[in-house]
């Protein structure tokens, strides 16, 4: 019993710090931009489910992110405006694409695990752009407005970024439970040693396929956000060339962790965003910062201060009475 209410003070103290931390950058950044930071977190969050935690390596997870991103745009244009509906059918399309291409896809492992999700990345951009232009508007894209609904009105920028910041703050409280669960405890096993897990008798493929399953709904919903956040659809949010994105965010921030992935996913985008108006080829500079993680911080910068915090706490000399 005290160990879950000790859980729950933990859970609840990490959401008022991400809460605070992206209302105090808020005023700096802008309200538009930090609600563009705070949905590639979410995806960062998705993608860091399956790298950090499972130990596999996706080179096309903009795949699952596009799928969210279509979804909701064609489910508006041709169902209903509904954004909740909206939002619903678009984490369905990413669910249902991995729940089909999983039991493919979890069966192999590094480099080929890497590049057959690029593979299906590479299909799901021909269809868009060339195969079904005419349904998705091809390389133009599409627009796309929704309902309103009282004060539920995804045109007013403050309520948008309340709403998103929502979504951030349950799918991290939501992941945090499942990352400590024992389902949690046991695909961090399979990334160490799959072969041990299996001699314990799991069925390893079930869990692979559900977690992949899992990455692909969280990527398709930070698709859907991405939509309702900027209005229109184009190529680019299925681009496979922006798949090293979420890689460089959750290597920057800290593979495995929860905390690391948001770290990640604000320190890339403040890079991508900023650095790019005053150096024109700053994908160097994203380069050398990634170089300086991997020799210097192993473990991302969120690994690197935690390390520092225990190892200090360590060295408090502790006085007894």
């Amino acid at each position: 019993m005290a160990t879950q209410n000790s859980t729950g003070f933990k859970s609840f103290r990490d959401i008022l710090i991400i809460a605070a931390g992206f209302l105090a950058i808020m005023p700096v950044l802008g309200i538009n931009r930090t609600t563009d930071f705070i949905i590639f977190s979410i995806f960062v969050l998705a993608f860091n489910i399956l790298y950090g935690f499972m130990g596999r390596l996706s080179f096309g997870h903009m795949l699952y992110l596009g799928s969210g991103a279509y979804g909701i745009t064609l489910f508006t244009e041709h169902v209903s405006r509904n954004p909740f509906l909206a939002i619903i059918a678009g984490i369905c399309v990413g669910a249902l694409l991995g729940a089909i291409l999983g039991p493919i896809i979890v069966r192999t492992t590094g480099a080929c695990f890497a590049l057959i999700n690029l593979a299906f990345n590479q299909v799901g951009y021909f269809l868009v752009v060339v195969a079904f232009s005419r349904q998705t508007g091809g390389e133009d894209g599409m627009s796309v407005s929704f309902s309103k609904f009282g004060f539920i009105d995804f045109s007013n920028k403050p309520f948008k970024f309340g709403f998103v910041l929502l979504c951030l703050l349950v799918t991290y409280y939501l992941l945090r439970k499942f990352t400590s669960s024992p389902y949690g405890i046991l695909i961090k096993s399979i990334k160490e040693n799959e072969t041990r897990v299996k001699f314990l008798g799991y069925n390893t493929f079930n869990y692979k396929w559900i977690t992949f399953v899992i990455s692909s709904s969280l990527s398709a919903f930070a698709g859907a956000l991405s939509i309702i956040n900027y209005g229109y659809v184009t190529p680019s949010f299925i681009d496979p060339s922006r798949a090293v994105e979420v890689l460089f965010a959750a290597l920057i921030g800290g593979a495995g962790s929860l905390y690391g992935a948001i770290i990640g996913g604000v320190i890339y985008m403040a890079i991508s965003n900023y650095l790019a108006s005053y150096i024109p080829r700053w994908e160097m500079f994203l380069g050398f910062a990634l170089l300086i993680v991997v020799f210097r911080f192993r473990a991302g910068v969120w690994g690197y201060v935690s390390e520092k915090f225990k190892s200090r706490t360590k060295a408090i000399p502790v006085r007894t009475p």
